[in-house]
């Protein structure tokens, strides 16, 4: 009776539509639920978005206080977007907007304790990437689901077995597999990100109803196809790293035959909001023709697929949609796996996104400061550290024009590119634009691959590589970084790097396994 009466009183206090501002300054007035709490329990979770969900593929049928509280967005009908917001409560990228009351006129005083089910890493930083639509954890738990699914009329030529896939994917770190150091999924994150995600996941082998062509167009048809095949025998709630309602990631790897027309590795939302499975949605959905070749040969697979979930964690491409040369980064030291030369590691700036770096391995220079000189560290340890050259004021989340540097070393994640793809130690330098963009419904990097901001690519990007040609092209000791060295620029209006810096960078000596940095302020 007490909560009949609770709904009710939240449902008569919101004739008008309130905005979403921070729960301490209302606090003369008294909160009476939440929007997007759809089972007024007082709390806005994963048991709401399951509801939302239910609402919006038609299985439920909301009631009037319910239609309100889902009506996030305050135009007067629940959709995807309303959907979206409600995550973003949920995960923290937003905070929740209270439904209130009338004025309190007397003190009192009230003890919350609020339980969160989200992942805390100790001493790393949080995550940019959270900022970005994305359904994969970059940090804590992370989960893959990965169907292994052939045709009646493709089929692989060799087929390994679900428990095979699983030691490919999830197995332990073996440093003298050949395809190291793409041993395993799991093993490849564990080293770049300093042990921060967790890859955890399960396979299932599968052949499809239909022949291949039935899915050509709609390859989010044959992963809800796979999950209704196990449904009975997995709770796929389990799957929800961080409890969003989504599971964080689906893989559908189908054989090379299957052609790259359809079938070249790509990864995206899955868009499915009519469909769930136990009461959760598909959250990122990649599709790939990267197979397995052989008991001993899954470097593809692995990569490919490494690649993707970058993308699911938030990152988009490095290499570029709209040139003839789709190398985003060259040289010797644009080896980089979101790059279109995907098999070597994340570099600096893909970390410092992921939240891959503790708070005292992100180091900045301050132009107030003079001269200053700065120790770095091999990119492959756990030691592994950054330099961030800010472009005025820094934004707290990086969200914002930069200079990163690492120092970066052909050892672990970095041991065996492809034969093409030559290795080299050294100092190099990214020229990051990390501003992001929300178009209303999503919200993605300003500046990435094929972004209209970018004029088709050749204006301002996400990330540019200073000193950017088909050369051994990294910095070691002696080498002096100004205004001369190609694209150590800021960006002018037009998106060119055409704006001085006023700073000079001179890389001392590498000792000790470490180099030393020196930065000068010339302007």
């Amino acid at each position: 009776m007490r909560k009949f009466m609770k709904a009710a009183a939240i449902l008569a206090s919101a004739v008008t539509a309130l905005s979403a501002i921070p729960s301490s300054a209302f606090a003369e007035r008294e909160i009476l639920g939440y929007m997007g709490d759809l089972n007024y329990d007082m709390e806005v979770n994963t048991a709401d978005l399951v509801k939302m969900s239910l609402y919006l593929s038609g299985i439920d049928t909301p009631d009037e206080i319910s239609v309100h509280n889902a009506d996030l967005d305050h135009n007067n009908r629940t959709d995807i977007f309303d959907m979206i917001l409600l995550r973003q409560y949920v995960t923290g990228v937003r905070e929740q907007e209270p439904i209130l009351g009338e004025e309190i006129t007397t003190t009192t005083t009230t003890t919350t304790t609020t339980t969160t089910t989200t992942t805390t890493v100790p001493d790393f930083i949080d995550a940019p990437v959270k900022d970005v639509e994305a359904y994969l954890p970059s940090q804590g738990e992370a989960d893959l689901v990965i169907f292994y699914v052939d045709f009646p009329d493709c089929r692989y030529d060799y087929a390994p077995s679900a428990d095979e896939i699983a030691e490919i994917a999830f197995g332990d770190e073996d440093i003298n597999d050949t395809n190291y150091p793409f041993d395993s999924m799991s093993a490849f994150y564990e080293r770049s990100s300093k042990g921060v995600i967790d890859l955890q996941g399960k396979v299932f082998r599968y052949t499809a109803k239909h022949n291949l062509s039935a899915y050509n167009d709609d390859r989010s048809l044959l992963a809800a196809e796979c999950y209704d095949a196990f449904t009975d025998s997995v709770d796929f709630t389990r799957f929800d790293g961080d409890n969003d309602g989504f599971i964080d990631a689906t893989l559908v790897s189908v054989p090379t035959k299957a052609g790259d027309d359809y079938w070249w590795p790509c990864a995206g939302p899955a868009g499915r909001c009519d469909y769930s499975v136990d009461g959760v949605m598909m959250g990122h959905l990649i599709t790939g023709n990267a197979q397995i070749e052989s008991p001993t040969d899954y470097y593809n697979f692995n990569s490919s697929y490494l690649h993707e979930m970058g993308h699911c964690m938030g990152l988009p491409d490095y290499y570029l949609y709209n040139s003839d040369d789709a190398e985003g980064l060259h040289g010797v030291a644009g080896s980089e796996l979101m790059d279109v030369d995907a098999s070597t590691d994340f570099g600096a700036l893909s970390k410092l996104m992921l939240g891959w770096y503790r708070e005292d391995q992100i180091q900045v220079y301050d132009s107030s400061a003079g001269s200053q000189t700065f120790t770095m560290n091999s990119s492959q340890s756990d030691d592994g550290n950054c330099l961030i050259i800010p472009c005025g004021t820094l934004n707290d989340r990086y969200e914002s024009e930069f200079f990163i540097l690492e120092f970066s070393t052909s050892d672990k994640n970095n041991s065996n590119p492809m034969w093409w793809q030559p290795t080299g130690d050294g100092i190099r330098i990214y020229h990051a634009s990390a501003e992001l963009y929300d178009n209303g419904w999503w919200v993605s990097f300003k500046y990435e691959s094929g972004s209209s901001f970018t004029d088709n690519d050749s204006g301002r990007r996400f990330i540019r590589l200073v000193n950017d040609a088909d050369f051994d092209n990294y910095f070691r000791t002696g080498s002096v970084i100004n205004s001369n060295t190609p694209g150590f620029m800021w960006y002018d209006s037009y998106g060119r790097e055409t704006v001085d810096t006023g700073i000079e960078i001179t890389v001392g000596e590498l000792s000790g396994g470490a180099y030393t940095v020196t930065v000068n302020k010339t302007a």
